[in-house]
């Protein structure tokens, strides 16, 4: 009989049959993954510290070995800010979700690149927020509903969505900025590039760098796995271009 797979985290030690709590056709879990694989070909995996945002994105403490913290709603840029302040060696990032990042966490996002903190932002970016109901998030769609826009997302009455690397794109400290996603091998792999790219800049003292992940959320989309991939590209995509949004100082896109 085969023997039984067991989890390790530091927040709790060793799991017996541990099975990932995303939701099946969920990206968060291929992220999770070449996050340690950039920091592991950078031989830095013994100093990459973890500050969770709440929701899905803290449900990463089960799946990974390497210190983490989960931080209050919205303040992971804030922690961030603290760790890599008093640990300069650490290699430090954020994991965040849309409401997390640009809702009630947007004040430390913007001032910590604005101030060109040198840490890692991943922002996970479905459009909605994923565990707590699926409510509009700030990157919800025009027209897509929610648990709170049940009629779809009004202009008039919401706002539009939120383009978080072409806000922080005219700020001038950044260093990197990125939109990627995980919804093929090829992407997956662009992403995984890019992920250890802004690490490397971090470890060259380059300054504040953040890769977006345009992902889907099928539970909260209401659609199968399938048909979340569909509506990913074809109207995620359209919202959300995937690209360099700045590198090394150039000029916005």
């Amino acid at each position: 009989m085969a023997e039984e797979k067991k989890v390790y985290s530091r927040t709790k030690g060793v799991l017996e049959n541990t099975v990932s709590g995303f939701c099946p056709g969920c990206m968060h879990s291929t992220v999770h993954k070449i996050v340690g694989e950039a920091a592991e070909e950078l031989g830095k995996l013994d100093k990459l510290v973890r500050v969770e945002g709440v929701g899905c994105c803290g449900l990463g403490q089960f799946y990974v070995s390497h210190d983490a913290i989960i931080a209050a709603h919205g303040r992971g840029c804030a922690v961030a800010t603290g760790i890599k302040r008093s640990s300069p060696d650490s290699l430090v990032y954020t994991y965040q979700g849309d409401g997390d990042l640009a809702a009630i966490g947007l004040g430390e996002t913007m001032s910590a690149a604005n101030r060109g903190e040198n840490f890692t932002v991943i922002f996970v970016n479905n459009g909605i927020y994923g565990m707590t109901g699926g409510q509009m998030a700030p990157t919800t769609l025009l027209g897509m509903k929610s648990t709170t826009s049940p009629a779809g997302r009004s202009a008039e009455e919401h706002g539009y969505p939120m383009h978080m690397c072409e806000i922080l794109n005219q700020l001038t400290a950044p260093y990197y900025l990125e939109r990627v996603s995980c919804d093929t091998p090829q992407n997956v792999i662009k992403a995984r590039n890019a992920i250890k790219k802004a690490f490397q800049y971090q470890l060259d003292g380059k300054g504040f760098s953040m890769v977006e992940v345009v992902t889907s959320c099928p539970t909260n989309w209401g659609l199968s796995t399938i048909d979340s991939l569909d509506f990913l590209r074809e109207k995620m995509f359209a919202e959300y271009p995937l690209g360099v949004y700045r590198d090394g100082g150039e000029k916005k896109k």
